[in-house]
């Protein structure tokens, strides 16, 4: 089918579309009410469907032939450590882990915070909550003990998982103390610290709270799937909001395991068997699409990269890890093409490897600049596809539907909607622009499926920041613009969001904190613009 044929099937008949998408996994029972409008008059997807996300991210593919295929590929150039797991080892690690998680009261509903660095036991982690139905928030390892207790005292977690540290380039960020830390500030206290010790680092053990994770598991037993309503929660995730205050963005088990299986096909031409690697960190929204749930789900093999584009050891990191492992696509922000291009402008050490395996290179996270965009298809030949989502929809929203039909590149476009995303550019009251007019871009509902349908704990928040500024659409708070074409042009936010590095950052939470030294009577944050990084805070 066609990119028009299946984007206009999408729109006319929402709910035969992700009806026939939906058929495509093994739901215990499959759903019969496909899109419904709960009590607050918010639609939701698959409600009386039944499944489970573990069981088809991992069972499922054992089950069915998969299971000694390599599931993931741990590779850590900071530790000098590669581990493989193949679909079964992984199912039978992520079993065991949620019996541990069982052992210590969590249950189907609960939820379970995971403060880790790029280690397999942050996947581990988030593959057994799903399995027990329980609710994962991964904060990214490093975070501040300020920031990690507003999300302890929001998300009310049973149990906390960490590490003794993370592993950055030249230093080791000890992570317990951070922890203890913020479970001291939080008002809200863990039941129990499971820290899982590191040979870089040894973490001090609090007596009658933290447990150490291999005693942990020693004393546990495998665990089955548990299955969940589509509309359950599979997990939370805090992205920046523009009040100061983070929002817990929740992702639905049922839409959310729709959407990535179609994503991976139409979007990124990856075929079950292929090495997809999505180069970011679990703590983000990439990592959970398309480093856990999205490669699994479609039967990949997926990979955990502990290192950084450069530095470890060099700016051919990446290279080594695509031709070492047979990468067919890389997803990654531009921050980190921009990073390699300015160590090795020449791709000298990129020359060194094999890439014959690579067949397309993501980007997203921010915008792709004409030059990074030029450097990459000038160097490596192959297709340079950028692509726009946002945390609150967790993929795409405008791509170049890879899979389904090639478009024609234009530099500074994320090309065109993803089926399901009816975009239109609106002015400041509402009405519809223009080819080539400047607005705001809004996507008509209802949302395609994984998109977030509240925020944790506070749905009138969710409904007065996204859904009341223009009735009967989402607001995506970007600003943009259609060409003639029907080429999407994301000119950047239109809040006190900034872009920092492909991660989105509020300038009223840094506002605060500045505001808070006792020498600062007012101040006031922008971004400025970094030729590295997109943008920077300036104070």
């Amino acid at each position: 089918m066609s990119y028009q044929d299946e984007y206009r099937a999408s729109i006319d008949n929402p709910e035969a579309f992700w009806a026939e998408k939906a058929g495509r996994l093994d739901w215990y029972t499959p759903a019969t009410n496909v899109l419904s409008t709960d009590e607050h008059g918010i639609q939701r997807w698959f409600a009386d469907g039944e499944l489970n996300t573990c069981h088809l991210a991992l069972d499922y593919h054992v089950d069915n032939g998969r299971g000694d295929q390599t599931a993931l590929i741990y590779d850590s150039p900071v530790t000098n450590q590669q581990k493989k797991y193949s679909y079964r080892e992984l199912r039978d690690q992520v079993a065991l882990c949620a019996g541990m998680l069982r052992n210590h009261g969590v249950e189907k509903g609960d939820r379970v915070v995971i403060y880790l660095p790029m280690i397999p036991e942050a996947l581990i982690s988030m593959l057994a909550c799903a399995r027990l139905g329980a609710v994962h928030s991964v904060v990214f390892g490093g975070f501040a003990p300020p920031e990690l207790a507003v999300r302890l005292d929001d998300a009310t977690p049973k149990v906390l998982l960490t590490a003794s540290c993370g592993i950055e380039i030249n230093r080791v960020i000890e992570y317990k103390p951070i922890v203890d830390a913020a479970i001291e500030m939080a008002n809200h206290k863990p039941g129990t610290c499971v820290v899982l010790q590191r040979p870089q680092a040894t973490a001090g053990m609090q007596a009658g709270r933290d447990v150490d994770w291999q005693q942990a598991l020693a004393d546990a037993s495998p665990a089955d799937c548990v299955p969940v309503k589509g509309t359950d929660p599979l997990y939370i995730l805090y992205t920046s909001g523009t009040t100061g205050k983070p929002k817990g963005v929740v992702r639905e088990n049922g839409g959310h395991a729709v959407a990535m299986k179609y994503s991976m096909s139409a979007i990124y031409d990856i075929e079950p068997g292929d090495v997809y690697w999505a180069a970011s960190d679990v703590g983000w929204v990439v990592g959970h699409s398309y480093i856990v749930y999205g490669p699994l789900i479609h039967g990949c093999t997926t990979i955990l990269y502990e290192g950084k584009p450069i530095m470890t050891p060099d700016a051919g990191a990446f290279w080594r890890v695509i031709s070492e492992h047979g990468v067919k696509a890389l997803f990654t922000a531009p921050t980190a093409f921009r990073a390699i291009k300015k160590e090795d402008p020449e791709a000298k050490l990129a020359k060194q490897y094999d890439l014959s395996c690579l067949e397309t290179i993501f980007a997203a996270g921010e915008r792709l600049d004409p030059p990074t965009y030029e450097w990459l298809a000038e160097t490596f030949q192959v297709p340079v596809l950028d692509h726009w989502w946002q945390t609150e929809t967790g993929w795409a929203i405008a791509a170049n539907m890879h899979g389904l039909e090639s478009m024609p590149v234009k530099s500074g476009s994320s090309t065109v909607p993803v089926p399901g995303f009816n975009v239109e550019i609106l002015d400041e009251a509402g009405n519809q622009l223009a080819a080539n007019e400047q607005g705001f871009i809004a996507v008509k509902l209802p949302l395609p499926p994984s998109c977030l349908t509240t925020i944790w704990g506070d749905v009138e928040r969710f409904k007065s920041n996204y859904l009341e500024t223009y009735p009967g659409y989402f607001t995506t708070g970007d600003g943009g613009y259609f060409d003639e074409d029907g080429y999407l042009y994301i000119m950047g936010r239109v809040d006190d969001v900034i872009n920092v590095a492909g991660h989105r950052l509020s300038t009223g939470e840094m506002e605060e904190v500045v505001g808070k030294h006792p020498m600062v009577a007012e101040c006031a944050v922008i971004g400025r613009r970094d030729e590295l990084k997109g943008q920077l805070p300036m104070g």
